[in-house]
Order: C-alpha cells, then structure tokens, then sequence
C-alpha cells in the first residue's frame, strides 16, 4: 500500500493545507481507545503520560485507561506535488557562535537502555571547552557521570575532555579515540555485546575520523576503512546467514568503489554518507532507504536519495534533509502496514536544514497494548524551529497540549536555532548563540533546569555548567 505525501517546493510556499484526521474510537484489550489516523507528514498523536492541573508530569505508570492503544496512518491525496524551483536549495544550518561561557557547540539524545525502551529521554551536549554535559534519565549510566543512581535536573559533566564529536553516548576525542558510556556494543567482552557503562570507556580501535552508535551495533570510520561490531541481528556486521545473532569483534565493512565516506550513522540498519553526495546502507530491510530482496542485507549499496545534508535515524525509522526538504522512511508505527521502505517527502511551512525525529514505543500495561508513535522536529533555513505529532506534554512547543497534524512553530525561543534534537516526550534546540533551551515533559528532569516532574509548555534554558 503506497500513501502519497506532498512536499513543499524549496521556495517555501506551502501547498495547500493537509486534510484534518479522521478519529474513530476503537476497542482495544478491555479499554476503549481514541484513534487518530493521519499522515507521515504530520505526525503521530498518543495518549501517554498526561500533565496534571498544578503542571506536575503524571507518573507514566499511573497513566490509567486514557493511556490505551492509539495508531496512525497516512492520507492520500490526490493532487499532485507543487512545481519546484528551478534553482537548487543548498543552505545549511545557522552557525554557532559563543556568546559568553559556558556553550554548547553541539547536541545529542542519549539512549535507552535497549532498542524496546522508553528511557532515552535524555541528552547531552558537547562544549566548547571540549567537555560534555549530559541530562535526563540515567537508568543505564547514560549521563557518564559515573553512577546509575538516578536522574538528573541539571546537566552534570561526563568524565571527558578535548572531544571533537558526539554520536549519542559515543564521543570521538581530538586524538581519535573513541570513548563511550550507558547502553551499547563497548568492547567490553572481547567483541561488542551491549554493556552498561556508568563512566566513559575507551575503546580498543584505531584512531578514527568518525563514530555512530545504536543499541546493538556501532561503526567507526577509520583511515583504512570502516569498522563494525556488536550483535549481528541483521546483517550490518556480516551476513546474516553465517552469524545468526552471533555478537562479533571490529570487522571490515567493504563498500563498493566511489568517493570518501566521510560520516556513518547507525541504527538497525547502517549508512554511510560519502562526500559526492552519495549514501550507502546495509542492514534491516526496512530501513534501507532502498530495494533489497533481502531481510537482512549485508552488502552496502547505494540508498534512493542523494545530497543527504543532515540525517537523524532511530532503532527502525530514519530522516534525512536534502535540498531544503525532509525524507522519512522506516517503521512509521508499530503496525506493518504503514511502514516505508524508501523516503518519502514531508510537509514543512519552509526549507529545512536539520530534522528530528523519535522511534514509536509499543508497551503493554494492564492487560492492553499502548502505542506511542512517532513525532517529529525539523529547524527551517530562517532558524525557526517546528514539530509535529504526540504533544500530551507540550513537546511540540506552541504553548498548548493539542497534538500537532500539522508542523506548528516553537514559540519563545529568545534567537535563531541551529540544531534541535527530540525525545518521545521532550524537544531541545541549540541556540546560535550556544545556549539550549528545552520543552515538554521533565519527568526524567529532560529540561535541564534545575527542576523535575514539572513539565514545561514554554521552552526552558538549560543551565550548563
């Protein structure tokens, strides 16, 4: 089943406005449950953890009946995409330029601590000092602190110096080593299984340019090539066939001829960007960004979209930016039918320089399936930021709880962004200036403020230390 989904042009005149869902209520388990059935384009709508009337975030296992099942689709339309200018987008992200001490230079989620949870709600930004400071959940160690003790309403500083780059809870130092903490492959037992690592470890690689990490796999580019380990559940290490779910040592990954990779971004699938504008993918074949007659495809190959400038890619669903436009693909729900094996366009009110986006949460609570689908944050060629989809926590930012079909504009950043990262329930963006704000639920103390369990509709500064 093929849904179409219109894009803007790279003008930033936006087609006509998207059809308004259909809600139905359905039965699902013993609870009655509202379904809103919209597009990719617009996001997902859930009902979670809820804000009690004092502003205090609801505790999510005292979310009750109104947190029952919720699912998505997508609309059809029947016109045709909008003419695009002749001239091509070629914009990048505002830079960042420090205004005072301390300031962040750039930003990350953390993650959770498997590919099944919902206790990423974290994040961490690298400064310009060279330090990191992380803040939110740290059930698995993911703020580096040296603890599992418990969350964090302020950013504390991970035990690191001199790094140059952040992959989630990987950071790549000044030298090229590789050092990482919480949840992932580490090397910790003679190949990759996940461990958990409350401070920073230092990996056993050669120096490298460039890291990704997921759940169960990362990669490392190196001067000879590309490095893989971890678990080989599909594919990205060796085929499949050879190593069911075996857990492997660094390995080879060998591409095909063409320019330089010059980044790699890893989820349940793979991608290499190569300098050309090319990108290669191995691994799940739902999130390839391409055809494969293979559910696990070992060998990288090159994806159905070209001059990928920035990109943001969950266990099982992926976004990237190109020429001004967003591309999503992946599973779009926990419902198959809905899922997108290539990328296709999303609507936003102007050309877009960096997307965001989350991964959707199936759980089970009192006998019925609760689905929180995915949302989604994307920062315009201007420096506005915009979300859409599940907003129960103001986590879309325009000051209200609706959840939002339609891309909707963060009010109350004071400047510009440069980059916005986001959670299933929480969004933060950097600031040209180096600052970061934050918005939606603090359960986990995401907003970084000094406070926890008390959401925020408006954004909040991050106090960095």
């Amino acid at each position: 089943m093929r849904l179409g989904i219109r894009s803007i042009p790279p003008s930033g005149v936006a087609p006509a406005p998207l059809r308004r869902a259909r809600r139905d209520y359905v039965h699902v388990g013993s609870t009655v449950a509202l379904a809103t059935v919209i597009s990719l384009a617009t996001g997902g709508a859930a009902l979670s953890c809820s804000s009690d009337e004092d502003g205090r975030q609801a505790d999510p296992d005292d979310a009750g009946p109104e947190a029952s099942t919720m699912t998505d689709g997508a609309a059809a339309f029947d016109a045709p995409p909008p003419p695009r200018d002749a001239a091509p987008f070629d914009a990048g992200p505002l830079p960042v330029v420090c205004a005072s001490s301390p300031c962040a230079t750039s930003l990350v989620t953390t993650q959770g601590a498997n590919e099944h949870s919902d206790h990423g709600e974290g994040f961490c930004a690298l400064l310009d000092d060279g330090t990191v400071a992380c803040w939110g959940a740290n059930a698995a160690g993911q703020l580096g602190r040296g603890d599992d003790a418990g969350s964090a309403d302020s950013p504390t500083a991970a035990r690191l110096s001199d790094v140059a780059q952040l992959d989630h809870t990987c950071a790549l130092d000044r030298s090229g080593a590789v050092w990482c903490w919480g949840t992932g492959p580490f090397l910790r037992n003679d190949a990759g299984a996940a461990t958990a690592e409350r401070s920073p470890v230092k990996l056993a690689l050669p120096p490298a340019k460039s890291v990704g990490v997921g759940i169960n796999v990362a990669c490392a580019l190196v001067d000879d090539g590309l490095l893989c380990w971890g678990r080989n559940s599909y594919g990205q290490i060796a085929p499949f066939d050879s190593a069911p779910h075996a857990v492997l040592p660094p390995r080879w990954i060998a591409v095909p001829p063409g320019a330089l990779i010059h980044d790699v971004v890893v989820g349940n699938a793979a991608f290499a960007r190569r300098t050309d504008g090319v990108t290669l993918s191995w691994g799940a074949n739902a999130l390839l960004a391409r055809v494969s007659s293979l559910d696990f495809d070992p060998e990288p190959q090159r994806i159905a979209l070209d001059g990928i400038t920035s990109m943001d890619v969950t266990a099982d669903s992926a976004c990237a930016t190109a020429g001004g436009i967003g591309y999503c693909w992946g599973r779009a729900i926990a419902e198959p039918l809905f899922n997108r094996d290539l990328p296709e366009p999303i609507v936003t009110p102007e050309p877009i320089v960096q997307i965001a986006t989350t991964r959707s949460l199936q759980t089970t609570g009192f006998g019925d399936v609760i689905v929180q689908p995915q949302r989604w944050c994307a920062v315009g060629a201007s420096g506005d930021v915009y979300c859409w989809g599940y907003n129960a926590s103001g986590q879309a930012g325009d000051g209200t709880l609706e959840h939002a079909f339609d891309a909707v504009k963060v009010h109350g950043l004071p400047e510009r962004a440069a980059q916005v990262k986001t959670t299933p329930d929480a969004t933060c963006a950097l600031l040209t200036s180096g600052k970061v704000y934050c918005w939606g639920s603090n359960y986990y103390g995401q907003l970084g403020n000094g406070k926890i369990r008390v959401p925020s509709l408006a954004p909040q500064e991050v106090a960095l230390p």
